[in-house]
């Protein structure tokens, strides 16, 4: 066979998105989320509905742990200097410094900690996993008769209960996701501290820096929006979430679906039961009157936020390829918005990209050579009329002072395969909204993540509901899932 050349298009590249740090100052407003909240505040602290100073957090706790709940409680409030990340990571000044308010220990009967029999308990059960479980499920349940008194509940896991936390096989328990679900059902926000990754991590500014925006967010505070979003614009993402009946056979779906104003902020989750779907290659999707009846659920969530108005312009998210019984459903559903856009994010390809560098001729080099860091992020590169490669991942100079920066620290970053299967015009506006939404995950202190808010919170979702006994159909706050 004889060898062929062939030519790629030309790739593009789209600026570092900015995030706005105040509801009327358009000039509040940085690439970097941490120096955007160090200079200008939260974004919410100049509404009317604000977080009320002080946030209160209750707390569930070991026998004899008490001190640690308290000394992360006084770290929030002291002055840490990065250790990791240096060209990233900033300064945490301390929790009231950055937001604007204080976070304290909720009233004494707010604090419960656990019999100092459960350790034993656990060592001499078979399923240790469920011994635990339970325990903190009935600490969660007693809390709520104090709910009125505190805003946030903290769960303190030593590591020595570790093999407790994921059990595989057949039971497929998650503690971090049963906790979860138990605390969404019953509306308590709630942040579980792993022992590892809070009490004992090396870098205590990071640990600050994410433990503070965390507990920001779950009171119900919004750190920061993305900046010159469109208007009326809603965000779908939407993920499938299957479960199991009681005698393990019947599978039915959970319909996960998350409404986004057009900043990123603002976001609700919908979620439901139904029978309305089939399978194809061990991935659900929904017929036609289903996905009619989720979008429409979903436009109502955003016309209830928005005084009864429609959004000029509907974009949906999801992992799986668009049925044509699902388009057809979402066109039904959105008759009133002037552009539908449905499109696919796939995470995993089989495309990599490297930037290199044009060759020096003054020295006589003839081919270019491979750069020491990776294409810089928001590289797009256009595949056809329906699909293109949007780089998430890379070097990131602008956001940190035009210094080298990939998040990653090494390896060869995965782009994304965005395929849209109704909607028009170039990728442009399409692209940006992802790379924006890429840096909405309000759970950490990164500059972004790979996936969009949309398809990361709807992973999120699926995988929380799977452990609620009986999921409640409606809406529900993202902060008790995150």
């Amino acid at each position: 066979m004889k060898q062929q050349d062939f030519l790629l298009p030309a790739y593009n590249l789209i600026d570092e998105p900015e995030l706005v740090f105040h509801p009327e100052r358009e000039n509040d407003k940085s690439a970097h989320p941490l120096k955007g909240l160090v200079n200008f505040g939260p974004y919410s602290r100049s509404l009317i509905n604000n977080v009320v100073d002080p946030i209160r957090v209750a707390s569930i706790f070991p026998h004899g742990q008490k001190q640690n709940i308290l000394k992360i409680l006084s770290e929030l409030e002291s002055h840490q200097t990065p250790k990791e990340r240096k060209i990233y990571l900033i300064d945490f000044p301390g929790f009231s410094r950055v937001f604007g308010l204080r976070v304290v220990a909720a009233n004494v009967p707010s604090h419960i900690e656990l019999s100092q029999s459960l350790n034993d308990e656990m060592l001499n059960s078979e399923r240790p996993h469920v011994v635990l479980a339970e325990k903190l499920n009935q600490a969660i349940n007693a809390l709520q008769k104090q709910r009125a008194d505190f805003d946030v509940l903290l769960i303190y896991l030593p590591e020595s209960w570790s093999n407790c936390f994921v059990v595989a096989g057949d039971e497929d328990f998650d503690l971090h996701d049963y906790l979860k679900a138990i605390t969404a059902t019953l509306g308590i926000p709630s942040q579980i501290l792993r022992e590892s990754k809070v009490l004992t991590y090396n870098c205590r500014a990071s640990v600050m820096w994410r433990l503070g925006i965390a507990l920001y967010t779950k009171a119900g505070g919004v750190p920061w929006k993305i900046a010159s979003a469109p208007l009326d614009t809603a965000y779908i993402g939407l993920s499938y979430a299957v479960k199991k009946d009681i005698d393990q056979k019947t599978h039915f779906i959970t319909c996960c679906s998350q409404v986004f104003d057009s900043d990123g902020a603002g976001l609700e989750f919908l979620t439901y039961d139904t029978d309305g779907y089939y399978v194809e290659r061990d991935n659900p999707y929904l017929n036609h009157s289903e996905m009619r009846r989720l979008m429409t659920r979903s436009l109502a969530l955003y016309q209830k936020r928005h005084n009864g108005r429609p959004p000029r312009k509907v974009v949906i998210h999801k992992s799986t390829e668009f049925k044509k019984s699902e388009i057809d459903g979402c066109f039904d559903a959105w008759k009133s918005s002037d552009g539908l856009e449905l499109i696919q994010v796939q995470d995993e390809v089989s495309w990599l990209g490297i930037l290199v560098n044009p060759p020096d001729y003054s020295k006589g080099e003839k081919k270019g050579k491979p750069n020491g860091y990776p294409c810089v992020r928001g590289s797009s590169l256009q595949l056809g009329g329906d699909e293109i490669l949007l780089w998430t991942q890379g070097n990131a100079p602008s956001a940190v002072d035009g210094k080298n920066y990939f998040k990653e620290g090494k390896g060869i970053p995965m782009p994304l395969l965005l395929k849209r299967f109704a909607g028009h015009g170039t990728w442009d506006e399409s692209c940006k909204s992802v790379l924006g939404l890429s840096k909405m995950n309000w759970n950490n202190d990164s500059l972004y993540d790979r996936l969009p808010v949309t398809m990361a919170f709807a992973k999120v979702l699926a995988q929380t509901i799977k452990h609620m006994p009986t999921p409640r159909p409606g809406p529900y706050e993202f902060r008790f899932f995150i």
